[in-house]
């Protein structure tokens, strides 16, 4: 490995001071509406946060980003100052970010991710956090006057939501322009040299992904898409991060990458895909056919396997559950989850770093799948199957993947997708797969 060059963070040795108040209920919506960035927006079926602004940020490229992170991470949350008593765990103060898939550059000044670095995280100025029914408000300042700063903005956030006005979500934009990367006649090509691959025993595997990017009838509303996708996707990970200028990244990913407390870890396998069924007994015809697929499941079983090993060097103990059908609203997964209890305790972007890429995004062996995605695809996949997430002071956190995602302008959307090739696998199917997966984003904007 290279050694860390460090982060760059804007606070340096300076203190960072926090408040925090309880909120009565309502939604976190209205912290995402206004202009300030950074913006990062994260739901699960168990809580919701919106945050807004930076008291502090970090940033780190290349392969070390992730132990850049990590440490810069752990010295800015050792100045951290919280109020007399602190703040419960719910409303404390937390950095958000993520990574780029890639250690590299970007394809140039006309890719999407342009303004998204190797690694960027932030401590926000507001956080509004809803979890139990309840809401927290907490607000962060650093340098001069930054007590009076936190109270002052604690207290004006504290008025403005507290009469939150209802948000009528506007129409979706529409599609006037569809391009695809790569054509169906180039991904067959593709598929097929991938395959070679396979059957030389170079590979196990490779995750291909393409891009449809697309041109908007109207103006795009980040909100009002997460708004829609929540009525639809509820129990997955849905993120909205939007850097200090440029495009912002969003979407509805059913895969967690790692959850992280205390010692335990909680993780899962995701891979082997269907869809579904014009009726009940269709759905469940095609559950069972995907339970019983040779293929899917030489897939899936890949993904587990790589996770335990990943796992193992941290870990006491590791539990793999039974494999089991995830429905989702377009497409059905095969899962197998996973939990870890640590032999000793360990920061939550330390297991980020040992998971990502997992083989469900990446493949096996790593090296090999990343360098046959990086001679194959012709885009940039930028945060696109990266770590995306949250991390505390004690070193807990949840990352999730950046799957079923887009990155957009306000009219412009470039959507990502992409399927395991194994041994067996059939170019076509896994045509028809990836469209599947564009579904979600698509569906939220035509």
């Amino acid at each position: 490995m290279e050694p860390l060059r460090g982060a760059e963070s804007t606070v340096g040795e300076t203190t960072v001071v926090t408040r925090g108040c309880r909120l009565g209920a309502g939604s976190v919506r209205l912290v995402l509406d206004t202009e300030t960035r950074p913006r990062f927006g994260w739901a699960t079926p168990a809580e919701s946060i919106a945050a807004t602004g930076a008291a502090a940020t970090i940033t780190a490229e290349g392969p070390s980003r992730f132990a850049e992170v990590r440490a810069a991470a752990t010295a800015l949350f050792d100045r951290c100052e919280t109020p007399a008593g602190g703040l419960p765990s719910v409303a404390r103060p937390r950095l958000f970010g993520g990574f780029a898939f890639h250690d590299g550059d970007h394809d140039g000044a006309d890719s999407p991710w342009e303004s998204f670095p190797g690694a960027a995280f932030f401590l926000p100025e507001v956080q509004v956090t809803a979890r139990d029914g309840d809401r927290w408000l907490t607000t962060a300042a650093a340098g001069e006057g930054a007590a009076d700063r936190a109270e002052t903005r604690l207290a004006a956030w504290k008025e403005e939501l507290a009469d939150e006005p209802a948000v009528n979500a506007k129409r979706r934009p529409g599609i006037a322009t569809r391009e695809r990367e790569p054509s169906q006649a180039a991904w067959r090509d593709q598929v097929g040299h991938a395959l070679e691959r396979v059957e030389q025993g170079s590979l196990q595997k490779v995750v291909l992904a393409q891009a449809l990017r697309l041109g908007l009838q109207s103006d795009l509303s980040v909100p009002d898409v997460q708004a829609r996708l929540a009525e639809t996707y509820p129990d997955c990970y849905r993120f909205v991060f939007s850097p200090d200028d440029g495009a912002t990244f969003y979407g509805a990913t059913p895969e967690r990458l790692v959850s992280l407390r205390g010692r335990t870890v909680r993780t899962e396998a995701l891979a082997g895909s269907t869809g579904r069924g014009d009726t009940p007994a269709e759905d469940e015809w095609l559950a069972a056919e995907l339970l019983d697929s040779t293929k899917d499941i030489h897939e899936h079983e890949i993904v587990a396997e790589a996770i335990r090993d990943q796992l193992e060097p941290f870990a006491a103990s590791v539990r793999i559950g039974d494999r089991s059908v995830r429905r989702l609203a377009t497409v059905q997964h095969l899962r197998t989850s996973i939990t870890a209890e640590l032999a000793d305790d360990e920061h939550v972007l330390s297991l980020v770093e040992a998971l990502h890429p997992t083989p469900a995004v990446g493949g096996l062996p790593p090296d090999e799948a990343l360098r046959t995605i990086r001679e194959t695809e012709a885009f940039d996949r930028g945060w696109y199957a990266a770590p995306i997430g949250w991390v505390d002071a004690r070193g807990n956190g949840t990352f999730a993947v950046g799957i079923r995602s887009a990155v957009a302008t306000e009219r412009t959307a470039t959507l990502f997708a992409g399927a395991g090739i194994v041994a067996d696998s059939d170019p076509d199917r896994e045509w028809d797969e990836v469209q599947l997966k564009y579904r979600p984003m698509l569906d939220e904007l035509e």
